[in-house]
């Protein structure tokens, strides 16, 4: 049996925490910024958990 590769664009993405949480960057945050708030654009620089759906696939991927 072969050894997985990590997928490297998803690993450069997602932080693993301590606790073993998977961590990633918010959306929405890289164009057409001039029509939003300064509270809805800072609230985009937050990190937010990956969903429960994805968890599994995010994790096979990274190789975890």
């Amino acid at each position: 049996m072969p050894k997985l590769k990590t997928q490297k664009g998803l690993a450069k993405r997602i932080r693993v925490t301590g606790t073993g949480k998977l961590m990633r960057a918010s959306a929405f945050k890289s164009h057409l910024l001039q029509h939003k708030s300064q509270k809805r654009k800072r609230s985009y620089e937050d990190e937010h958990s990956v969903s429960k759906a994805d968890r599994k696939t995010v994790r096979r991927a990274l190789g975890l």
